[in-house]
């Protein structure tokens, strides 16, 4: 039986549920341990390890695998984390109103969630903590405008790199796992894009994100690291080791660039 400081998962929609949510935080900040049973992403390391000369080059990705394709999911989750937690003692998030402060909150809680869920999958395999320039972070939330903005472009980006990664897993366990993180990444974008527009409903679901066949946009792995790059965001080099499936890949929409 578990005790207070462990909590099982045998399901990765059980991570979904209010009140796993809860223990998994709360067990996390014990100390604890989440356990994950067999029967839980057994195909996960089945296909070998993902990361390059893991002691020379820590963030070289091979993203031939499910594992490095989840590995390319827990570095981006690992940006919004630290993101997120950063900007809840910042002075944008002061400016913030009391709904405002309510939804940045929560969207902390879910990318923490999702980074450790990613973290705990991963196991042994997972790449390294990411290093973060701490300098840039605090620019990109000195004040509500700037915040709200950048916040915007953390999950447009995150939304089509799960959309553009989601092709190249393998394992069916995976994709229904990561369709339902990236569903949640989506209600961010669209509320953060609902409270940057105030009432006139022009970015909600804009055509920045969404064509005309009513699709979402999506970006490759090598898109999603450059732009990721450009942001001057991260100070650990992210790169590519070995590429996707090149057969599976398709071509880009523009990258989202938030007004």
């Amino acid at each position: 039986m578990a005790n207070e400081r462990e909590v099982l998962f045998n399901r990765g929609d059980q991570l979904l549920v209010s009140t796993s949510r809860r223990s998994f935080l709360q067990v996390l900040g014990l100390g604890g341990v989440v356990v994950l049973l067999p029967s839980m992403f057994a195909a996960c390391g089945d296909d070998g390890g993902d990361i390059t000369n893991p002691t020379t080059s820590p963030f070289r990705l091979d993203l031939s695998t499910d594992t490095g394709i989840l590995n390319y999911a827990y570095a981006l989750e690992q940006l919004e984390a630290a993101y997120y937690t950063s900007a809840l003692t910042s002075a944008g998030f002061a400016a913030l109103s009391t709904a405002e402060k309510e939804v940045l909150s929560d969207l902390q809680k879910h990318e923490v969630i999702h980074r450790e869920f990613l973290k705990q999958v991963l196991g042994s395999a997972a790449i390294p903590n990411i290093v973060f320039n701490t300098t840039t972070v605090g620019n990109l939330t000195a004040s509500r405008d700037v915040l709200l903005r950048t916040s915007q472009l953390l999950e447009d980006t995150g939304v089509a790199a799960y959309n553009g990664a989601g092709k190249y897993l393998t394992s069916a366990a995976n994709l229904l796992v990561a369709g339902k993180i990236v569903s949640v990444e989506a209600r961010h974008s669209a509320a953060i894009r609902d409270i940057r527009d105030g009432t006139n409903g022009r970015l909600f679901a804009g055509d920045d994100v969404v064509n005309a066949s009513g699709l979402d946009v999506k970006a490759e792995p090598d898109t999603t690291l450059t732009a990721v790059g450009s942001l001057n965001v991260v100070t650990s080099a992210l790169s590519i080791g070995t590429p996707a499936n090149e057969s599976r890949r398709t071509p880009d929409q523009t990258a989202p660039t938030p007004t």
